[in-house]
């Protein structure tokens, strides 16, 4: 029996294993070992500064730098590896990032003023100083993902954005190095991995640390950044990429096989999934993907995912297929055929959802607008997609006038005696002695 995209009925035996081990195949990438092993390099930048940050460089990277200052990158007009763009790169990365600020622009948000019978209150908006945005390099460069992480950083007015990446792929791509110059990043730093997460969260002699870390990389960069969530923010613990498509009996075999090819060839752990009611479109579609794979340059990547994590599951309709989306949670999710595009309202649990066969996830990873940053592994239960919000730090300030606290003091002072909070308490009651109130006259402070 083929490994290539089994096709299992989703309430059969073999099809509850596979559901569950969809649903929990974040754990497989994020294991003990790996985790233990990017905490060790997180630990000895954050403790050695430069030195260390310069051995986990030549250690995982290759490379062996005199100084952190050799590994400041700086593109510019005179690059002369923008000669080698792809033919209407320049243009159509323009038109993305018009459609990108577009979409964001809406979500700029200014604070607010309220004020009830003495009671005043500001929520007070600002953006984050400093920001560090990982942009990866593994198996392809990543100009969108530059792009999708600087829009929105920029937009919330964060000024300073710093991205960090492998050398080696800035170097050898210069669609990264063009993005970067067109979004006018000035400062980049050609190293990856948890050596870059430790660098940027705790800083060094030569970098200075970052108030948040944004952007997805593999599995060493996600351990990192799970080690230093709390000292940093983050904006999430990204996995291997994900897509989930549910599709009928009018949906085109040839379509369903290439969007599915298009998340499959990020990662040998990507997960490329069919929902459908249809034994005979299930076919069709392993048919395709063998045909189509026969051209793919990334074949061997993208075979790989879909013997791990490529599956057709076979539901009775459209409550078995919807209970199936909100268990695995999907990064990406496509609805094709009215049947499937009608449970797009009821969907909860899903990063970003695409709807019919003229919207396939590929327009989402470049030019729908919306940031590409989703939740990965299950975590779009309770995650967002990347966006203005996570680069504004919210806080509020409250005044009360005399009458009003004198007015609100018991209630208070009610709330904390329940909780046995005495203090908490008798602070309160204080305010009933205000001189506005009393004639009582307050103790001097």
């Amino acid at each position: 029996m083929s490994k290539l995209f089994r096709i299992v009925k989703a309430d059969s035996a073999s099809g509850r294993r596979a559901v569950k081990r969809l649903a929990g195949r974040g754990a497989k990438v994020l294991n003990a070992k790996t985790r233990r092993r990017a905490e060790r390099i997180v630990r000895a930048v954050r403790k050695g500064g430069d030195a260390a940050l310069l051995s986990a460089v030549e250690r995982f990277e290759g490379h062996k730098p005199s100084s952190v200052a050799e590994l400041r990158l700086a593109p510019g007009p005179e690059d002369e590896g923008w000669t080698n763009l792809p033919a209407g790169f320049a243009d159509a990365l323009d038109r993305a990032i018009q459609a990108v600020e577009a979409f964001h622009q809406r979500q700029v948000q200014p604070g607010y003023w309220m004020e009830s019978e003495g009671v005043e209150l500001v929520e007070r908006r600002a953006p984050l100083r400093r920001v560090g945005a990982y942009v990866p390099g593994g198996l392809a460069g990543y100009p969108s993902t530059a792009v999708m992480t600087v829009v929105p950083a920029r937009l919330a007015g964060v000024p300073e954005i710093v991205v960090a990446t492998p050398a080696a792929a800035y170097r050898s791509r210069p669609a990264v190095r063009y993005a970067l110059a067109r979004l006018g990043v000035d400062e980049i730093w050609g190293f990856g991995g948890a050596q870059a997460v430790g660098a940027l969260a705790y800083g060094t002699e030569s970098i200075a640390r970052v108030d948040k870390i944004v952007g997805p990389g593999n599995a060493w960069v996600t351990a990192a950044k799970r080690a230093v969530a709390g000292d940093v923010g983050i904006d999430g613990l990204a996995g291997p990429t994900e897509v989930v498509i549910v599709a009928g009996a009018d949906a085109d075999p040839q379509l369903l096989a290439a969007d599915l090819l298009a998340q499959a060839e990020h990662d040998p752990m990507a997960a490329a999934v069919l929902i459908t009611d249809r034994r005979d479109l299930a076919k069709a579609v392993r048919r395709e993907l063998r045909s189509q794979l026969e051209d793919l340059p990334s074949a061997g990547v993208a075979r790989a995912a879909l013997e791990g994590f490529g599956r057709a599951l076979l539901v009775a309709g459209a409550e078995e297929a919807l209970e199936l989306i909100q268990r695995l949670a999907p990064e990406h999710l496509q609805l094709i055929g009215p049947k499937a595009e009608a449970l797009a309202e009821r969907v909860t649990h899903a990063g970003a959802i695409f709807l019919g066969a003229s919207t396939p996830e590929v327009f989402g990873d470049y030019v729908a607008g919306p940031s590409h940053v989703l939740p990965t592994g299950g975590s779009a239960r309770f995650a967002s997609a990347l966006g203005v919000e996570d680069f504004i730090r919210r806080s509020h300030s409250v005044r009360f006038t005399p009458s009003a606290a004198a007015r609100w003091a018991t209630d208070a002072a009610i709330l904390a005696e329940a909780e046995g909070l005495p203090a908490h308490a008798a602070s309160a009651r204080r305010r009933l002695e205000s001189p506005a109130n009393s004639a009582t006259t307050q103790e001097p402070a």
